[in-house]
């Protein structure tokens, strides 16, 4: 019966351990997206830099989300670009985009090297409920100190009118234009496994 009963305090105690040990990482996972960060000292762009897109960094999802990370002016991380076969007239690119500065900015347009046209598309649920595709106007906010992730099934940048197929392994130039950032060039890999 002692024994029992000493392993039923003890269960309790485990499991009572495993609940304030949940609570703290709760706690500490609420602090960090909530956390401001003091960027005083980072000012600029990175205009007219070339970007891998390959950096490394964590991704949420949702349009914008805030970041308690170094960083200056405008960076494009995670990116990479796919089409639908050797013979698709479209393709698309997708990443994430992280304002460091102070200031909010919006991404206004893009071009590439590898379409006659680029545009920013998003996802949208017409009065039929269906999903369509089509054009962002007036631009894609991106709030100081914030990052907004370009996906699929999301906001991404449309390619129309593909000067060459997208190749596994290929590496498309993408122009993206900012309202105040001006332009910021992104080396994009293409992977069509994604």
């Amino acid at each position: 019966m002692a024994q029992k009963s000493k392993a039923g305090i003890i269960g309790i105690i485990l499991a009572s351990l495993i609940v304030i040990a949940s609570l703290v990482f709760l706690a500490c996972v609420l602090k960090h997206r909530h956390h401001g960060h003091d960027m005083a000292g980072h000012h600029g762009t990175h205009s007219g830099m070339m970007h891998d897109g390959m950096h490394s960094g964590m991704m949420h999802d949702g349009i914008h989300t805030e970041m308690d990370e170094d960083g200056e002016g405008i960076a494009i991380e995670h990116s990479y670009a796919r089409a639908n076969g050797a013979s698709a007239q479209a393709g698309a690119a997708f990443l994430v985009i992280k304002n460091f500065s102070d200031e909010d900015d919006r991404l206004i347009g893009a071009k590439t090297d590898v379409s006659k046209k680029a545009e920013l598309h998003t996802h949208k649920m017409d009065a039929n409920g269906m999903m369509t595709m089509g054009p962002i106007e007036g631009g894609l906010a991106v709030p100081g100190h914030s990052q907004v992730e370009l996906k699929r099934g999301g906001n991404h940048v449309m390619m129309m009118g593909l000067t060459q197929s997208l190749n596994q392994g290929d590496v498309v130039t993408l122009t993206l234009i900012f309202e105040k950032a001006g332009e910021v060039i992104v080396q994009v890999p293409v992977d069509l496994n994604r």
